[in-house]
Parts: C-alpha cells; sequence; structure tokens
C-alpha cells in the first residue's frame, strides 16, 4: 500500500507517460507470429486501481484479525486472501491481454476458493461453484476474444494493441471471421469477458450467492476488487471498443440494465448482505454505462466511470465491514432480526450512516461527484435514455440504503435478546471502518478537477464539457426524496414478518431468474441432453466394450482349460490335432 501510494505520488507529477519497462522480461518468443512479455504496465488507471486495491486490502486484512479470531482456519483464510490480492494487481498491472488473462484466471480460482472457504456448509460450495462456472462460461468468449484480436493485429501488447495506427489499420483491412467484422466480434467477445466478471445481467446470478463467503470477502470483491476487474478490462480496451460501435452499444445497454435491474431488487432483500450484493450490481451498472456512452471525441463517460470506480470502492467496503460487524454482534444476516442497534454499535452507526449518504449520492461527499458525473456524460452524449434510467437508480440507492440504515439502527430490537446483550463492537474491526470514513467524505474532492485528463488513455479528447445546472439539482431532488420515503415508511418498527405478495413477491425473488437457469439446466440440459448422451455413454460405448471383455474372458476360459499342465491332456490334443490333418490332408490333397 504504502509503494502504491508513493507511485501515485510520483507519477501524478507527469500523468500523460505511459511506463512499460520498469520490469519486463520476454516470456514467448516466436518471432513475428508471437512475443509476449511479462512486465508492469503503469497508466493512470492502473496506477489508480494499485492505490485502491492494496488500501483496501489492508484495511480488510486488519478487520479480518478480529473478524476470523474464533474462526477455525485463520492459517488458511490469510493465505488465500493474500493469494487473491496479488492476482489483483497482477490484473491491473499487466502489459498484454495473455498476462491479463493468466491473472484474470487466477482472480477466478482465488475467489472460488474464497467463496466456499467454509466448505462444511453445503450452500457456501454451491455458491463458489456457481460462481466459477458461469466466470468461465464468459472467459472463454474472452480467450476467444484475444486470440481472435492478436492474430489480425499481430500484437497482443497494450503498447502496440492500442495504437490508432494499429486500430486503423484493423478497421480498414476489413478483416471478418465466420462472416463477423473482426473488430466487432472481437472486442464482444472480450467484453463479454468482463461481462462475466463484473457481474452482468443475465449473468449476474453468482454474485449475490457469493455472500455465503466471510463477510471480509465479500467485503474485498464486492469493493474494488474482482466485481471491478470487468469495467477496469472495458476501460483498458477502450479506445478499440470506442471503433466498434455494436460494442459500445452492447455495453450502453447492459449497464443500464443492470443498474436498474439490481437498484429494484435491492428494495425488497432481507437479507443484509444480498442488499449490499444488488447494490455492488446497481453500481457496476453505472459504471458500465458510463463506459458505454462514451466515444473517442466525447470521453467524459470513461473517466467518470473511473472516478466512480475509485469512489465507490471506499464506501461500498466501509459498508460491508460495518455488516460483518453488525452480523458478528446479531448472528444473524437478516434485517427483520436486526432493529434498534444505533445504541449498541455507536461507532458502526456513525459510519454506516456516512457511507449510505456517500453512496446515495449527497452532496458534499464522495459518492455525489462521481454520479454526477455519470448523469453529465449521458446527458452531454445524447443518451438520454440511459441518463433517465441513471437518475431513476439514483432515487432508488437512496431508498433502498436508508431502508437498510432505519431496519438495522432504529425502531426496537426485532431479534434474539440473548445475543443483544452480549454484543459489543471490536477494536480490531471499527478501525479499518473509521479509516475507510475517510475516502467516503474527501475522495470526491482529491479526484474532482483533475480526474478527467488524468485517466485519459492516449489518443482520447477530452472534448468539450458544459453540463446544464439542472442536472446535479435534478440528482440532488433524487436522492432526498428517496432518503425521505424510506425514513417515512421505516422509522418505526414495521412488520415484516408477512410473505411477500403479487409484484413485490416477484421482485424479492429476483425476477426467478435464478430458477430459470435451473428449469434449464436440470430439466431441459440434463434431461434433453445430458442423460441421453449418459444412456449412450453407458450402454452403447461401455456395453460395446462389455461384449468385448466377456467375449475375451470366454476365449480365454478355453486356453486356460487346455493349458492344464498335465501330459495326457497334451497327448490327447496332439493326437487329435494329428488325425485332423491327416483327414483333411486326405480329402483335399
Amino acid at each position: 500500500m504504502v509503494l502504491a501510494i508513493g507511485l501515485a505520488y510520483v507519477y501524478s507529477s507527469s500523468p500523460e507517460t505511459i511506463i512499460t519497462d520498469t520490469w519486463r522480461f520476454d516470456w514467448v518468443n516466436l518471432g513475428k507470429s508471437i512475443n509476449l512479455s511479462l512486465g508492469f504496465y503503469l497508466d493512470p488507471i492502473s496506477v489508480m486501481m494499485l492505490c485502491v486495491i492494496t488500501i483496501i486490502s489492508t484495511l480488510v486484512h486488519i478487520y479480518s484479525v478480529g473478524y476470523m479470531h474464533d474462526d477455525e482456519s485463520p492459517g488458511r483464510f490469510f493465505p488465500l486472501l493474500s493469494f487473491f490480492v496479488f492476482s489483483m494487481i497482477g490484473l491491473v498491472a499487466a502489459t498484454n491481454l495473455v498476462q491479463m488473462f493468466i491473472f484474470w484466471e487466477l482472480v477466478g480460482v482465488s475467489s472460488y476458493l474464497l467463496i466456499g472457504f467454509w466448505y462444511h456448509k453445503p450452500s457456501a460450495v454451491a455458491a463458489s461453484k456457481k460462481a466459477f462456472i458461469i466466470t468461465r462460461f464468459a472467459d472463454a468468449f474472452f480467450l476467444f476474444g484475444i486470440i481472435l484480436l492478436g492474430l489480425h493485429c499481430g500484437a497482443y501488447e497494450f503498447a502496440d494493441l492500442l495504437l490508432p495506427e494499429t486500430i486503423k489499420t484493423l478497421k480498414e483491412s476489413e478483416a471478418t471471421f465466420a462472416g463477423y467484422d473482426v473488430l466487432a466480434l472481437g472486442t464482444l467477445c472480450v467484453f463479454i469477458g468482463g461481462w462475466g466478471k463484473s457481474a452482468m445481467i443475465p449473468l449476474h446470478v453468482w454474485l449475490p450467492d457469493a455472500m455465503e463467503g466471510p463477510t471480509p470477502v465479500s467485503s474485498i470483491i464486492h469493493s474494488a476488487t474482482m466485481v471491478v476487474a470487468g469495467i477496469f478490462l472495458t476501460a483498458r480496451m477502450f479506445p478499440m471498443f470506442a471503433e466498434a460501435p455494436s460494442t459500445m452499444y452492447v455495453v450502453e445497454i447492459t449497464g443500464a440494465a443492470t443498474a436498474l435491474f439490481a437498484a429494484v431488487i435491492a428494495c425488497t432483500q432481507m437479507d443484509i448482505k444480498r442488499i449490499l450484493a444488488f447494490s455492488t450490481l446497481s453500481q457496476l451498472g453505472y459504471m458500465m454505462f458510463s463506459l458505454g456512452v462514451a466515444n473517442m471525441d466525447h470521453s467524459l463517460g470513461y473517466s467518470a466511470s473511473m472516478f466512480h470506480v475509485f469512489t465507490h470502492a471506499f464506501f461500498k467496503c466501509l459498508l460491508f465491514l460495518s455488516a460483518g460487524l453488525i452480523i458478528h454482534m446479531v448472528h444473524s444476516n437478516d434485517i427483520g432480526h436486526m432493529g434498534g442497534l444505533r445504541k449498541k454499535a455507536k461507532w458502526t452507526y456513525w459510519v454506516t450512516l456516512i457511507a449510505c449518504l456517500a453512496i446515495a449520492g449527497v452532496p458534499g461527499l464522495s459518492g455525489f461527484f462521481s454520479k454526477d458525473e455519470i448523469l453529465i456524460a449521458a446527458w452531454e452524449g445524447g443518451h438520454h435514455c440511459s441518463f433517465i434510467i441513471g437518475a431513476g437508480v439514483g432515487f432508488l440507492t437512496a431508498f433502498y440504503m436508508f431502508r437498510y440504515f432505519m431496519l438495522i439502527f432504529h425502531g426496537e430490537f426485532r431479534g434474539d435478546a440473548h445475543h443483544l446483550e452480549h454484543a459489543h463492537e471490536s477494536k480490531w474491526m471499527v478501525l479499518p471502518m473509521v479509516v475507510l470514513t475517510v475516502p467516503s467524505i474527501f475522495a470526491g474532492y482529491l479526484m474532482k478537477g483533475q480526474f478527467l485528463g488524468y485517466v485519459l488513455p492516449p489518443g482520447v479528447s477530452a472534448g468539450e464539457h458544459d453540463a446544464p445546472g439542472w442536472i446535479p439539482m435534478m440528482a440532488i431532488a433524487a436522492s432526498i426524496l428517496g432518503i425521505g420515503l424510506a425514513v417515512l415508511m421505516y422509522r418505526k418498527s414495521p412488520d415484516l414478518a408477512a410473505e411477500p405478495k403479487g409484484l413485490r413477491k416477484l421482485i424479492y425473488n429476483k425476477f426467478y431468474i435464478d430458477e430459470l437457469y435451473l428449469f434449464v439446466t436440470h430439466k431441459i440440459i440434463f434431461k434433453c441432453v445430458a442423460a441421453p448422451m449418459k444412456w449412450i455413454d453407458d450402454y452403447v460405448v461401455d456395453g460395446a466394450m462389455n461384449v468385448q471383455e466377456r467375449l475375451s474372458q470366454s476365449l480365454a476360459s478355453v486356453v486356460r482349460a487346455i493349458q492344464s499342465g498335465l501330459a495326457h491332456i497334451y497327448v490327447g490334443v496332439f493326437l487329435i490335432g494329428f488325425i485332423v490333418l491327416i483327414i483333411f490332408g486326405g480329402l483335399f490333397f
């Protein structure tokens, strides 16, 4: 963390510089066809991500000392957590697509091990497999996109691949693969890799289930690391994506749909960590559609997305850490078993309030600045539908976060009184949370103004930006309205025991997308594809082998009977064979 902050300080004096030769050596050299290296690729967004990853992971490690104090396997937990951080650092500092893919897969492996850390719980095992399978499905497209773009561009190194000349040559060549434009198809396949890793709809189903891991794992996965890897990949490849309008359209639509979809679901959830998980999905959608509305001449969406990656990391990590402490206190994830905890968790109350205000976009806190930039980017770029969705999601975000806040800290306690009597705040867990309040408040001031020029990739113009004054006012009004509605509805202890009905039931069950996946995989793929193939394997392929086996055994039993070792049998067989030869010889000769 100290080295990353020092690097950012030195790098800020010349942010337009890209450093590729600080640490680098040849890895694969096959002449002109493939020439790959391992090294560090330092540019503004990788330096920013190095700072965010190391700061968040340091605080999560400190928090984990308290959280994992009574766990049986801290010696397994901390190496896995450090391995995850190592993989993320390698991913954001990769110097070429192949190196990035290697660390991309290491992130997947380490997250699989961390989500399933409590492997004695069947739900944790199922969640880890679900995350691994869905992200591997998306990664297959990512790998295909890497090969397709690398072969047609003749380069995998970012320093060469993202040059305007390389992209222009590929675009003008009008190269095709299976009848599809290579630039459009390659960038779309690469984006699908980020689609899965950042859990965009409909590949989002693994992310809420990932809550089965320890809360520090949920925090580090959902704040600044694994889930923003897809955002980072899209930003890293932005110069190439921007030349493929169809891909950018998919990026925008996917991001906007995910932002709205997840925000609506978060309004009905009762699991404290799942509320935050769907909140993360919604914010990732914000970041993604912000990238989708940008282009080479109007880059505000690009810088706004990276700005929101930076600010979101701190307040979302703070929210997860505070949720972990609350769970630690009441021994339940259900907000229906909470309430009135402000007296028992005074530090947690205030830091959670700051984080909720920040994510709601209240003026003066970090989330306001970055979300404001995203809305302005959508409006100025002429993407009015995405702008309306973004404004609506801002209202929903404020509502569900203060629903979350009021149900936990206000009203009457609804859980087990025995747990409340022994509830207390751990200093190891409170300390990182207090530290995170500082960037949650001030990160927007740190980066606003110079951030636009700081993060732009080579060849991208900052353009002219003249935002209408009513956009920030509208965003503030949406936030205040959402907060006010939540406080009005949940200021007292509401009846949360009633079963959801109608539309609320549909939303509470996440539009039954998980059930749809189960239906497709179990009822269609398993029964119509896998089961017949298993029958063919068992009775046709194995059956043919079994027939040969029985035939060989039958012949072997005859041979064994003849080869008995008894001399009179050998003599008898010899005589019989000799007589047969004489008879057949007489007949034919």
